[in-house]
């Protein structure tokens, strides 16, 4: 896989606003190397001609000059918006409001990324234009539904990619791919553009190859300051037996990195609410973003999810809503004793294309952190095999950003 040359985001900006980088240059670059990774099909849309001319603007900010792909269900004025649907045949007609922070951050866009149709699936495989492939293993899933940004970010074609996550979305493609995966707290990354798949549980984050680019990324689209260096963090390791259900390959990576680190074992909330609610409430909401439109061209996948939650009854929904506050409290009551959890991101590598019933488990882990809108991490650990991701949760943007800039120096 390539690999980029400049150090970091930070690094790169810099260079660039001193004329040390030449912004069409890397423009250029990223282009040719989105053009050799075309079999991954995480790119849906490449505008060489607009990032050229936004390259030749010579950018400035904090962002400047970086290549940046955007996951297709965020409106970029003038691109297609279609959310990776065969029923959606549009241009979209105004930038949403991550996408304008972008620009003004002086970051480059030249395309979009694949997404699960939608964003309402978990495998990055349905989408109108086919699947997208891991660049670890062309035979398997990229994790979804921000599947393009995790295989280009993976493959090196951009350092950085705009995803959504309403249940792992950021995450789960972060560690199938093995890149660093970022969901900050709720509304940290306005949502305004976004198509919505739960409102309730949606939220903007970044994937990138480091927890600093990350953060970087993160602080230049919000103005939140980038987290100050931290002492060893007090950590606690997920002791729930359902976040421990997990294959020997991801077991193995696990066990040897938890085993450089010093934790304690915490309960997290009951696994078996935090499943029901997080259904509970994605579903209705799902529903509701989908009434009156024609899903006779959705994926299969997709019409049968919009199927099943349709029949979620309003009690459950109502009463999801309660559960959601309980389980917030109670997540808040534990990152009060320790600086993060810690849990797998995904209890399994990335499955073939073909495997069946695998949706389940690449949610398993995921959904704790959007009930509670608290930010998370997944982290690439150090394996021989595929991709294995560490995922931590922390109680805000600062703790968090701390805490995975320092086990990424650990590991």
């Amino acid at each position: 896989m390539t690999s980029l040359t400049v150090p970091s985001l930070e690094g790169m900006a810099a260079a660039v606003r001193a004329g040390e980088l030449d912004p069409v240059e890397l423009v250029e670059q990223a282009l040719q190397r989105a053009t050799d990774a075309a079999k991954l099909n995480a790119i849906v849309h490449l505008d060489a001609d607009g990032a050229r001319e936004a390259a030749r603007q010579v950018p400035h900010g904090p962002l400047a000059g970086i290549p940046v792909l955007v996951k297709e269900i965020i409106e970029v004025e003038g691109l297609p918006y279609r959310c990776g649907s065969a029923s959606m045949h549009g241009v979209a007609t105004r930038d949403a409001e991550v996408v304008r922070r972008l620009r003004a951050a002086g970051a480059v866009i030249i395309g979009l990324s694949h997404s699960h149709e939608f964003a309402y699936g978990c495998t990055g495989t349905s989408n109108r234009v086919g699947p997208c492939l891991n660049p670890h293993d062309l035979s398997r899933m990229t994790g979804g539904s921000s599947a393009g940004a995790g295989a280009a970010v993976a493959a090196g074609v951009v350092p950085l990619a705009i995803g959504t996550d309403t249940a792992g979305s950021v995450r789960t493609p972060a560690a199938l791919c093995g890149v660093v995966g970022y969901k900050p707290a709720r509304d940290t990354l306005p949502v305004n553009g976004v198509f919505p798949l739960a409102q309730s549980l949606d939220h903007v984050g970044v994937l990138t190859t480091s927890v600093a680019d990350a953060v970087y990324a993160t602080s230049a689209l919000s103005d939140e300051p980038t987290a100050p260096t931290a002492g060893t963090p007090r950590l606690g390791v997920a002791a729930n037996p359902e976040y421990r259900d997990y294959d020997p390959e991801v077991g193995e990576a696990w066990s040897r990195a938890i085993g450089r680190l010093e934790t304690v074992e915490v309960e997290l909330p009951d696994w078996a609410a935090t499943l029901r609610t997080g259904l509970d409430l994605q579903g209705p909401e799902a529903v509701a973003n989908h009434i009156g439109r024609s899903t006779e061209d959705y994926q299969p996948d997709v019409q049968l999810r919009l199927r099943e939650a349709a029949e979620v009854p309003a009690w459950r929904y109502v009463q999801a809503r309660a559960e959601a506050a309980d389980l917030t409290a109670q997540l808040a009551e534990l990152l009060d004793q320790v600086d993060a959890v810690l849990l797998p991101t995904v209890p399994i590598v990335a499955p073939l294309l073909d495997a069946a019933d695998v949706r389940a488990r690449l949610l398993r882990n995921v959904r704790l952190a959007n009930i509670a809108g608290f930010p998370a991490f997944s982290i690439p650990l150090p394996t021989t095999g595929l991709p294995v991701g560490l995922q931590l949760i922390a109680r805000d943007n600062q703790k968090a950003s701390a805490v995975a800039a320092w086990i990424e120096s650990q590991l």
